[in-house]
This record gives structure tokens, C-alpha cells and sequence, in this order.
């Protein structure tokens, strides 16, 4: 059995004296591990770091066999995001998050979302943002999507600025309002077709995480035991800090 894919590195783990098993999220090959010979070593390690883009050959005698890697790197951003704390802690939570995928499984548009997310780590808001998409996409690629498109009591398609906390679905201004402090709000860079999609401010990122946050809860995390993790945590923490100081200096 063989085959080459692109990948990013979601972990590794030292293995024996000198290899490593590390964990891929693939395009087309899904969640995958592998043993890397040498993976300790000088020269591979700063290859083998979470958010790093490669180049993968998987090789093994049968199919269900743990088998090895050949990596290339092909967008090594580590050193970069370890700069950041944000970054950090961003990287650690979306490996979580992609751990939710069954291993083997393709998700292809969940692979290109990580890889374009890793990307734009520079700007902590934007990150932010882009990490609160990413969870509304682990939903509905685990089958919880949210319905953000559509008034859950009107059918209507625009001022939807909350969300039913019980159904997933976005809920209008006007339809809303008597029920307001029951509701959850939908933030402007969440709803399609308006301007602040590219915007956002410290109560929309709130919002987004409370949203999101909400949902990844009671659907996924605790059917399976778990919370989320003291990276998502860390994250936000980080996010918080990284804005305030730049409003304090402005």
C-alpha cells in the first residue's frame, strides 16, 4: 500500500530512541498517523511541528497497519506562530478540533478551512474570527450544523441577529425581542451578505466563542465525555489581552 498526499501536522510523538509518530490531517486521506524513522531527530523536528504544511508519502504492507511517512516540508509556519501566543494556543485547539474527525475520513473542505486559517494568525481578531468559522464548520461536518440563513419563527432572511440556543436556528430582530435575554446573539461577521463580515469587535469575538462554544458542548464534547480544551481557553485568554493592549497604545 502506498500513497502521497498533502497534510498538516496536528502532533507527534516520540517514539523509541530516535522515531516519531505523527499525526496528519490529510486531504485526501483524512486523519492519519504514521511512523516517522529519524522523526527525532535535529533535522526533522523543526519540520514536525503542529501547523506546518508538507508533502506526505504513507507506505505500509496492509492497509489497516500503522505505516511510515516520508515528509517534506512545503509551508513550514511554526516558527512563526510559536511567536504569538495566540497563535499557540490556536494552533493546539484546532488540532483538538480536528481530532473530533474520524480517523481515515476524508474532509476535504475542513482540511483547505485549517490550511487557509493557519495562514492569517497575524491579526489576533481575525484569527479569532476565522477560528470561530472553523468551529461552525466542525458542526455541520459532524452533522450539527447551525441554520444562520433563515428566521426559525419567520422564514425571513434578514436582520437575523440572534440564534435559538434550543433549535441552532437564527431568529430576527422583530421575532426576538420579547424573548431577547433567552436568546443568543448572532454576531455581524457570522451573517451572510453583510458588511461586517470582515469586522468585528471584542463582543462580536464573545459572541462568536458563546455561539459556538454553546453547541460544540452539547453536541459533540459531552456525548464523548470531554470539554473543551484549556487551549480554547488559552486562545481566547490571549485574544483578550493581545486587543486590549493594542486599544491601551492607540
Amino acid at each position: 500500500m502506498e500513497w502521497t498526499d498533502e497534510g498538516i501536522v496536528l502532533g507527534v510523538r516520540r517514539h523509541g530512541e530516535s522515531s516519531a509518530i505523527v499525526e496528519l490531517l490529510t486531504r485526501g486521506h483524512g486523519r492519519h498517523l504514521g511512523l516517522v524513522r529519524a522523526g527525532a531527530s535535529s533535522r526533522m523536528r523543526p519540520l514536525l511541528q503542529p501547523g506546518n504544511s508538507v508533502t506526505a508519502v504513507w507506505r505500509a504492507r496492509l492497509d489497516e497497519h500503522l505505516g511510515t511517512y516520508a515528509i517534506e516540508g512545503t509551508r513550514l509556519r511554526a516558527a512563526t506562530l510559536l511567536a504569538s501566543s495566540h497563535a499557540v494556543y490556536g494552533v493546539t485547539h484546532l488540532a483538538a478540533l480536528a481530532r473530533l474527525l474520524p480517523e481515515r475520513d476524508p474532509h476535504e473542505d475542513i482540511y483547505e478551512m485549517l490550511d487557509r486559517t493557519l495562514d492569517d494568525f497575524d491579526d489576533a481578531g481575525g484569527a479569532a474570527a476565522h477560528l470561530i468559522r472553523f468551529e461552525l464548520a466542525m458542526l455541520a461536518e459532524l452533522g450539527f450544523g447551525l441554520d444562520l440563513e433563515n428566521c426559525a419563527a419567520t422564514g425571513a432572511t434578514s436582520d437575523l441577529i440572534y440564534v435559538s440556543p434550543k433549535s441552532g436556528g437564527a431568529v430576527s430582530r422583530e421575532a426576538g425581542e420579547p424573548y431577547r435575554d433567552r436568546l443568543l446573539r448572532l454576531p455581524a461577521f457570522l451573517r451572510e451578505g453583510e458588511a461586517g463580515a470582515n469586522s468585528w469587535s471584542d463582543q462580536d469575538l464573545q459572541d462568536g466563542f458563546r455561539l459556538t462554544g454553546l453547541f460544540l458542548l452539547r453536541h459533540v464534547l459531552e456525548p464523548r465525555g470531554q470539554g473543551h480544551s484549556d487551549a480554547r481557553d488559552g486562545f481566547i485568554n490571549a485574544v483578550t489581552r493581545h486587543r486590549a493592549r493594542i486599544s491601551s497604545s492607540a
